[in-house]
């Protein structure tokens, strides 16, 4: 900070903004102090907005706004001139001679004052004898569970460091997995909507698609998010090293960076390593032969594609895959779609995969490949396996594994199981006493969500605090189309457990809105407790119910029962209201359908 004194040895602070990340002319939205305001350290003086959140500047020190330099629209950088003060009494005694940008804080997370960077230029210590680097907590793995363990760890004054074998921030998810799907997904619906347009009279002619260019906008989708994860570790003061971890001891981790091995001391360390697509033995190395990354790559559009696996990762590109133009076809070694969801939900959407695309398999897979220079043969076996096919691609997408084995945990004392899970307490805490471990690796489901909650009560029962996991739901989404989603207690599960139920089922060929958009196949529905008519679990299939589900979440976490959500008015048409037409169902109070009378 810059102190001039004038004739009354008044010293005055010229405040800059600071390091906000990879970001540039960001644009102020609101200035909160005028001149003579008087304003306290840390208290905010302006908010900023970038593309992934508003940002509050607070003062770096107490003392008197002399002059505000900016206005609302401005776009400033780092180093640009905001406000100047006139110090407060306490901090004239305390000068630093240069010019001192204030902290920045998001308004999505809190930022505690008076952080500070972990010194990497001087070695540490550890309890195990030198290393090159020391943190209060370290984080393995980028992934939405790790960001968000290191980013509560930084907020609650915790020192980080946050290991990341790829270059961008994210994992799997981020990059190659949740969100390039997603955008994917959503060009796929355009042209699906564009084609279904038709039979309500307009019509846009046939698409052209230019993969080249969906492909950049997909990554740039992506990229966006990166950027902002890396401004948000700048922000937050966590230490980003790039590289692959692996444990050599209980508090030390080597780290293989592009330049070279360091190696990484701790107190307390958050494993995030996540996990890896799984492959079938025997298959040809062949580029044909995809997994999803590879699928999410859009190297070209196949004439012809074999979706190995009707989970939700095949099915989200056989989606896509097929929007684009391909011949899609699906084998799945269950009898069902999904395997575990209630079949009542997985019947539109095979009713509508059967019409479009070309083969559905169930109770088959796939023997062997041989790869030609025309194709892929595919040889199949099963009770109605057909013939050996010819495809121009092949999805392998048969499931995922945890990492537990490539991080090599053990040399840590860690327990891992036999299939790479490591197991772990309701505090996230493994048999270390001093090492957590969230997400995909930490056991089922492997869902990003679940994820970035285990890592924030991770890195609050590091800081001292007495939480535990205690989620009463989870939910599921496949975003197909029509769209799945589930939560809580499933009718799979409650018949396999032996619990007593009611269910409550509304179609939607009753409501309104989904008629008027011209997507009414899907239903909701409810399971609840027949005495205390508790919410037990909920389900639905359909257009948006990814977006419908998180209503029944929060119903069943706050103890609802069917009541509560039936005399809870709705807006009109919504496709949310068929989660009170099912309510209204089981209170025997629906007037959208009729129920005749019980005698």
């Amino acid at each position: 900070m810059d102190t001039l004194e004038n004739e009354g040895m008044t010293q005055l602070v010229k405040v800059a903004l600071p390091d906000i990340g990879d970001f540039k002319d960001v644009p102020i939205v609101e200035i909160l102090v005028k001149p003579g305001d008087e304003v306290a350290q840390e208290a905010p003086l302006m908010v900023l907005e970038t593309d992934k959140a508003t940002m509050e500047v607070p003062a770096p020190e107490p003392g008197v706004v002399k002059q505000v330099h900016v206005k609302v629209g401005d776009k400033i950088s780092q180093g640009s001139l905001i406000v100047t003060l006139e110090a407060s009494k306490a901090s004239k005694q305390d000068h630093r001679p240069e010019s001192v940008s204030s902290d920045v804080s998001s308004n999505q997370q809190t930022v505690e004052p008076g952080e500070q960077a972990p010194d990497q230029s001087a070695a540490a210590v550890s309890r195990e004898g030198q290393a090159d680097v020391h943190a209060e907590v370290v984080v393995l793995g980028a992934g939405p569970g790790g960001y968000t363990a290191a980013f509560r760890a930084a907020d609650l004054a915790k020192e980080v460091i946050l290991i990341e074998r790829y270059p961008a921030l994210g994992g799997v998810c981020l990059n190659v997995g949740c969100i390039p799907s997603k955008a994917l997904l959503h060009a796929a619906k355009l042209l699906t909507d564009a084609d279904e347009a038709r039979q309500y009279g307009i019509d846009f002619g046939k698409p052209k698609i230019d993969l080249d260019k969906l492909r950049a906008w997909k990554d740039s989708v992506v990229g966006k998010l990166t950027k902002g994860l890396t401004g948000l570790a700048k922000q937050r003061k966590v230490t980003v090293m790039q590289g692959a971890g692996k444990f050599i001891g209980p508090h030390l981790i080597e780290v293989a960076t592009p330049d070279g091995r360091q190696t990484v001391s701790f107190e307390h360390c958050v494993i995030a390593a996540g996990s890896s697509a799984a492959r079938i033995p025997g298959f040809p190395d062949d580029e044909r032969i995809m997994d999803s990354t590879g699928a999410l790559a859009l190297a070209e559009i196949p004439k012809r594609m074999l979706i190995l696996g009707g989970g939700i990762i095949g099915l989200e590109m056989a989606t896509v895959y097929h929007a684009l133009g391909t011949q899609v076809s699906v084998v799945e070694r269950a009898g069902q779609l999904i395997p575990g969801v209630d079949a009542d939900l997985i019947k539109p959407l095979f009713k509508r995969l059967q019409a479009d695309y070309e083969a559905i398999w169930l109770n088959t897979s796939a023997s062997r490949i041989e790869a030609g220079k025309k194709g892929l043969k595919v040889f199949f076996e099963g009770e109605k396996a057909p013939e050996p096919q010819w495809y121009d691609r092949v999805l392998v997408a048969v499931g995922r594994y945890p990492n537990g084995k490539l991080i090599e945990a053990e040399s840590a004392g860690i327990e891992v199981s036999a299939r790479g899970f490591i197991p772990v307490d309701a505090q996230m805490r493994t048999n270390v006493e001093h090492i957590f471990a969230i997400g995909d690796i930490a056991g089922e489901p492997m869902l990003a969500h679940k994820a970035s909650h285990e890592g924030k009560i991770a890195a609050e029962v590091i800081a001292g605090h007495k939480v535990v996991f205690d989620a009463q739901a989870i939910p599921s989404v496949a975003y197909t189309d029509p769209e799945i989603a589930w939560m809580g207690l499933t009718e799979t599960e409650a018949k396999k457990q032996g619990i007593t139920y009611e269910k409550a089922v509304f179609p939607w060929a009753a409501s309104g809105r989904a008629i008027a958009m011209a997507r009414d196949e899907g239903m909701t529905k409810f399971l609840f407790d027949k005495t205390s008519r508790r919410i037990l679990g909920a389900g639905m299939v359909g257009s948006h119910a990814g977006e419908l589900i998180s209503e029944a979440v929060l119903a069943l976490e706050m103890g609802a029962d069917m009541q509560d959500i039936a005399l809870s008015i709705h807006p009109h048409p919504t496709l949310s209201e068929t989660l009170l037409f099912a309510a209204e169902l089981a209170e025997g109070t629906i007037t959208d359908l009729y129920l005749p009378k019980k005698q």
